[in-house]
């Protein structure tokens, strides 16, 4: 069955068939499960974990059509995520109703100089086993660095969330786009430190090897040269769906 990134990418395209929105689909097959191309697939890889965690991804116009996107990656291995289209405009009833759920502590992810500092925590609440607890959910801005700083500025409804601000100390390793600042992380990697943040390791650690994996066969695919299905990335993520 489809997931969330899936079903909004699907209705994306649907809107406009533009070879220019399709992103490489139309000069090249793709799978629709990986969107990597044939010989490079890695749907037979894709872990699916349960966690406390839920993540929900607030996208760009663009951003699900693009096969470089990693919110797409989150979806494949936390089946509690969700994904909205962002709009100036317009929001999705379903992405407010999600916001007020009582079940959901929402907290929008994002550097805290751009907040309130009342608004601002650098911790989550570790995922206890009390049922009547509230999720952590994760309200990530998943677009361009430019993008997400409009959704977040431009989005009344967020504006009384807590913002949680990351504050960490690696580098990122994400090799897919350029980033203007070697602190800015994609979405992946960002939604797994949070998950460690939450107590959730197994699960932030294999969201980690899993983008690896889809980092390595992406840019495979891109130079035509074969996957090594030996390397570190398929090792520990091999390792790690074992657990």
């Amino acid at each position: 069955m489809p997931h969330a990134v899936s079903r909004l990418r699907s209705a994306r395209m649907a809107l406009d068939t533009r070879p220019k929105l399709d992103r490489g689909d139309a000069r090249k097959p793709r799978c629709p499960g990986c969107r990597l191309g044939p010989g490079y697939c890695m749907c037979a890889l894709r872990p699916r974990l349960q966690t406390r965690v839920g993540v929900c991804l607030i996208m760009a116009e663009f951003e699900a059509l693009k096969p470089s996107n990693t919110g797409w990656l989150i979806a494949d291995v936390l089946p509690d995520t969700a994904a909205f289209g962002w709009a100036r405009s317009t929001v999705d009833p379903a992405l407010l109703a999600m916001l007020g759920d009582p079940q959901w502590q929402p907290f929008v992810v994002f550097p805290g100089e751009f907040a309130e500092p009342e608004r601002v925590v650098n911790t989550l609440p570790a995922c206890a086993t009390d049922t009547a607890a509230r999720r952590p959910l994760l309200v990530m801005l998943d677009g361009t660095w430019a993008e997400a700083r409009k959704m977040f500025r431009k989005s009344p409804y967020l504006s009384t969330l807590p913002v949680l601000s990351l504050q960490p100390e690696q580098l990122s390793r994400y090799r897919l786009r350029r980033h203007i600042r070697d602190n800015h992380f994609c979405t992946a990697e960002v939604a797994a430190l949070c998950l460690e943040l939450a107590g959730e390791t197994h699960a932030a650690q294999t969201l980690d090897a899993y983008l690896d994996v889809f980092t390595h066969r992406y840019l495979q695919a891109k130079q035509t040269l074969p996957v090594d299905e030996g390397n570190a990335a398929h090792r520990t993520l091999r390792e790690l769906s074992r657990c």
